[in-house]
């Protein structure tokens, strides 16, 4: 399995991952054009996605999805909840291969199952995913709310993981945003401090490696992150960052 974020944060989010022959993108915060350049850049064809699976209706994770089928032919995995928002705020366009899954449902595609779990993230239908090929099971989470208790179960299980590390509480009391901004981002429907993900990765007993991601641009930086890590996680887990502007490199289990 190999996975690679094309680009995390709350100016757009895309993920891309492939198993067994299947190859899946997991939401469409980013251009198409922004997509295809940066897959074509690691060799793969974004005419070549099995699906393009969307885990809410915020707007860096669901906004170019219409134009991801249209221009590109690719299915759209998406709940009716999340549907039915995204349209009502964005201008989606017209959707005509549409797959409908409900939160906490395994779709299959071939040898490669999708667990959807859902988050109390303050979306409509919010989902986190564990992709699984095999023995190899790789978490995408981000936009989680809070640390629930479903993770805890699910992260001891994984061998790689995306999770969000959104903020520095230090860097997101005395910064810049507004009272009601503050109490939503580190309040029990926002995102996890580089603290609480650090915390939750100590249950990671067979993770080979984590990226930190959905990183904010006002309350972090990949610094902040990574050291609160370093001393809650240790020096045994490979840890890298994504990207607000670029992709990771391949990320192999």
């Amino acid at each position: 399995m190999i996975a690679i974020s094309l680009q995390s944060g709350s100016n757009g989010n895309c993920t891309y991952v492939e198993a067994d022959g299947v190859k899946l993108l997991f939401d469409a915060g980013i251009t198409g054009s922004q997509a295809s350049e940066r897959l074509s850049a690691f060799g793969r064809d974004i005419r070549d996605i099995d699906a393009l699976i969307i885990s809410h209706d915020h707007s860096d994770h669901v906004r170019h999805a219409g134009v991801y089928q249209r221009r590109y032919g690719l299915p759209v995995y998406i709940t009716p909840k999340t549907l039915d928002r995204s349209a009502g705020k964005y201008a989606l366009g017209k959707l005509s291969n549409i797959h409908y899954f409900t939160a906490g449902d395994t779709i299959n595609f071939a040898n490669v199952y999708v667990e959807t779990i859902p988050t109390p993230h303050d979306a409509a239908d919010s989902t986190v995913f564990v992709v699984s090929s095999g023995n190899i099971r790789l978490g995408i989470m981000t936009d989680l709310g809070h640390a629930f208790k479903e993770l805890r179960a699910i992260i001891p299980t994984l061998d790689g993981i995306f999770i969000e590390s959104n903020y520095d509480p230090e860097m997101l009391a005395h910064g810049s945003y507004p009272a009601f901004l503050k109490h939503r981002i580190r309040g029990p429907e926002g995102h996890l401090s580089n603290r609480e993900a650090a915390e939750l990765l100590l249950t990671g007993i067979q993770l080979k490696w984590a990226c930190l991601a959905h990183l904010s641009n006002n309350n972090n930086n990949p610094s902040a992150a990574l050291r609160t890590h370093r001393e809650i996680v240790g020096d045994h887990l490979s840890l890298c960052t994504a990207s607000r502007f670029a992709p990771t490199g391949i990320l192999r289990l």
